[in-house]
């Protein structure tokens, strides 16, 4: 979130539009950049949101009177402007949205001329130039052009990247369920061109998310869980409101947590295409990943949380696969970053390749029993949250690479750390006995419950 002294959050810099990401703000920073990348062409996108239009004119107009040329995307999922950011030519990619956060926010996401979101310690050069108003005196100004290859190059990419002939002879029923976001320009596109018939749901862009909001959740799908089964789909998939992400239900309605059909994936890529290749995952990703990489004889690169986090990763230790516990799947192949298309085409790949159901193949993975919350609180009570959870009861190991992850045994823990994008403390809870499980998440329920309410206002206490 936006303070006083930071800009960037896990992923780029996000607020509510016109109360903390003003114009002057977006003009200031768009300044910063350009102050940053030194020279263009700087290819921008949108995501659907209201305020994304202007955004994205504010953000291309200070560009231009910086001195750089800007290509114009329009409405575009993230992944197909970081991917022409990579592969068009370009020095660097800005994109307009603020991803599975409600319609009222907006963000401002910068990537690099390799296609990836700029590293931390870029980020941290951006901020400096930021608030010293540092900005570079250019003279002149250059020009927006439209970019009209970017979306059909995508396509044609990741079709190099699966056996298309083996997927059309599948001729798969796949629903999708774009969740009112950009998706809908791409992934309805690629499934038919891989000779899948196609049903959709919320696929009008609406940047108010009406349908089932911005982020694909287990517990909001209950419609794509429908649609499958009425029509007797083979998948179903989600996406979040810019496209990068996916949530996918498998043939009998089931929706499965991201980093459930990641972890099958993973299986697949290390078992065909990639075998021997390490995978990189934050440090609350599903036990399941970790031991489908061991069984592989691979081994697993633990990152913070963020998407940058695990790309950076990436690319340093030139990794191909890596994956987020939300629906965040990374394919080096293509791009080292969050793209839920790109994973789809996998999935389907995946389920022609090895003549199999997603269902059976989920079953086939290793068991464990997880558990998800968010709790409202500000940033200095989520770091309470954090240390009385550090300081409770005994445990077999504690991790703080980011948060606490709270180790109860070999197979048993709970994480709890500060979101980077919203107000709020996040639990991750995972264990491969469902009753420890369930007694533990109680017991740190309580505790983060308990935590919030003593750091409450007085005057904002419930009475009873």
């Amino acid at each position: 979130m936006i303070s006083g002294t930071k800009l960037f959050g896990t992923n780029g810099v996000r607020g509510v539009f016109g109360r903390d990401l003003t114009l002057d703000l977006v003009i200031d920073l768009s300044y910063s950049l350009a102050t940053f990348y030194r020279t263009g062409p700087i290819v921008v996108g949108r995501d659907g949101r209201n305020s994304s239009q202007i955004v994205s004119q504010v953000v291309i107009s200070s560009l231009n009177s910086a001195g750089l040329e800007v290509a114009n995307a329009g409405l575009i999922p993230t992944p197909c402007l970081q991917f022409a950011a990579k592969r068009l030519g370009y020095n660097g990619g800005i994109m307009i949205t603020a991803s599975h956060n409600p319609g009222e926010f907006n963000g401002i996401k910068p990537s690099a001329a390799d296609g990836v979101e700029i590293s931390r310690e870029d980020e941290s050069t951006v901020e400096s130039i930021y608030f010293s108003k540092q900005f570079s005196k250019i003279d002149g100004t250059c020009s927006e052009f439209h970019d009209d290859r970017i979306i059909s190059s995508y396509i044609d990419k990741v079709i190099e990247l699966i056996d298309i002939e083996k997927i059309q002879k599948r001729r798969f029923v796949i629903a999708i369920d774009p969740g009112n976001g950009v998706q809908t320009t791409v992934a309805p596109v690629l499934a038919k061109r891989l000779g899948c018939r196609v049903v959709t749901a919320n696929s009008t862009i609406d940047g108010t998310f009406p349908a089932r909001g911005s982020e694909p959740l287990l517990d909001n799908l209950n419609t794509l869980s429908c649609i499958v089964k009425g029509t007797k789909a083979d998948i179903g998939v989600a996406y979040d409101g810019d496209g990068d992400r996916s949530i996918f239900c498998d043939e009998k309605g089931v929706i499965h947590p991201g980093d459930k059909t990641a972890a099958s994936i993973v299986g697949y890529l290390l078992r065909t295409k990639h075998r021997g290749a390490n995978v990189v995952c934050p440090i609350n990703t599903t036990m399941a990943v970790s031991k489908v990489v061991d069984e592989a004889g691979s081994k697993v690169i633990h990152t913070k949380i963020g998407s940058v986090e695990v790309s950076r990763e990436m690319i340093k230790t030139k990794t191909i696969v890596g994956l987020e516990e939300n629906g965040g799947f990374m394919y080096g192949k293509l791009n080292e970053v969050r793209d839920g298309v790109m994973t789809t085409a996998l999935v389907l790949d995946m389920l022609a390749s090895e003549n199999q159901t997603l269902s059976g193949l989920l079953a086939s993975l290793p068991k464990v029993f997880q558990y998800k919350a968010k709790f409202k609180c500000d940033k200095s009570t989520a770091l309470k949250v954090v240390r009385v959870c550090m300081e409770h009861g005994s445990f077999r190991e504690l991790q703080t690479l980011d948060g606490a992850k709270i180790w109860i045994d070999s197979e048993t823990w709970i994480m709890v750390r500060p979101s980077g994008t919203e107000p709020l403390v996040r639990m991750y809870a995972e264990s491969s006995d469902k009753m420890l499980l369930d007694s533990k998440v109680r017991e740190y329920r309580r505790l983060i419950e308990s935590t919030i309410k003593k750091c409450q206002p007085f005057e904002n206490r419930q009475h009873f």
